[in-house]
C-alpha cells in the first residue's frame, strides 16, 4: 500500500504592502459637491430652463473643474448671462447646502487617518470654492497630508494623468497604493497604471476591503 504524501496547501493570495490611500471625496465620504441630481435641484429651486441651463455646463464643466474657470464666471455663464429675480449669492448658498456626510464613511476615514499606517490624500474633480469649502465644513484637514484635486492639478479623472501626478508627487509606487472611488470608469483607469482600487457601496464595505489589502484601522 502506497502512503500517501502531505495534501498540498492552498495558494494564499499575496496581500500587497499599501502604503498609500487615495480617497475619492463625493459619492464617497460625502454626497456628490456638483451632479446631476445637485444641478436638477438648482433648476427646480431658482426656475430655471434645464436645458438651456444643462447645455450651458456641459460646455464649462471641464474648464470649472481644472481650475481654469472660476465660480463666478460659472454662474456668469451658465446662469446670469442675463437678468435674473434673484443674487448669485443665493445660488452659491445652494451649491454649498447640497454637500452632507454620507453613512459612516468620515469615521472609517477618521480612523485610517489615527492609525497612520498610511499616507492618505484627497483624489478628486472638484471646482476650486466647492473644494475648499467642504474641506473647511467638513474638517478633511484632521484626515488627508495633501488634497490632489483636479482644481489644483489641472487635469480631472478618468484621465490617467491625475493618477501619474498622485503617485509622482507622493512619491508612491502603484503597486503600494490603492485607490477608492465610487465610479467603475475612474477606477478602471487607476488599474490600468497598476494601482490597486476599491469601489465604494458602503462604509463597512470599505472598511472590509481594505483589511484584505492589508490596511488596518
Amino acid at each position: 500500500m502506497v502512503g500517501r504524501g502531505p495534501a498540498p496547501q492552498l495558494r494564499r493570495r499575496k496581500v500587497p504592502n499599501i502604503s498609500a490611500v487615495f480617497c475619492d471625496v463625493g459619492g464617497v465620504l460625502l454626497t456628490n459637491g456638483w451632479d446631476h441630481a445637485e444641478r436638477a435641484r438648482l433648476v427646480e429651486k431658482f426656475g430655471l430652463d434645464g436645458s438651456d441651463f444643462e447645455d450651458r455646463h456641459q460646455m464649462v464643466a471641464a474648464a470649472l473643474d481644472t481650475g481654469k474657470m472660476d465660480l463666478d464666471q460659472y454662474l456668469d455663464r451658465t446662469i446670469f448671462y442675463r437678468p435674473r429675480p434673484f443674487r448669485q449669492q443665493a445660488v452659491r448658498d445652494f451649491m454649498y447646502a447640497q454637500s452632507e456626510a454620507l453613512p459612516g464613511s468620515l469615521d472609517v476615514v477618521a480612523r485610517l487617518a489615527q492609525a497612520r499606517k498610511v499616507f492618505l490624500a484627497m483624489l478628486n474633480n472638484e471646482s476650486r470654492e466647492l473644494n475648499l469649502y467642504r474641506i473647511e465644513k467638513f474638517g478633511l484637514r484632521n484626515y488627508f497630508s495633501v488634497f490632489f484635486s483636479s482644481c489644483y492639478l489641472g487635469v480631472s479623472k478618468p484621465d490617467p494623468q491625475i493618477y501619474r501626478l498622485a503617485l509622482d508627487l507622493s512619491q508612491r509606487q502603484p503597486q503600494e497604493s490603492v485607490v477608492i472611488d465610487d465610479r467603475s470608469l475612474n477606477l478602471e483607469s487607476a488599474r490600468r497604471l497598476g494601482l490597486h482600487t476599491i469601489q465604494f457601496l458602503n462604509a463597512q464595505q470599505i472598511e472590509n476591503d481594505l483589511r484584505i489589502l492589508g490596511v488596518e484601522l
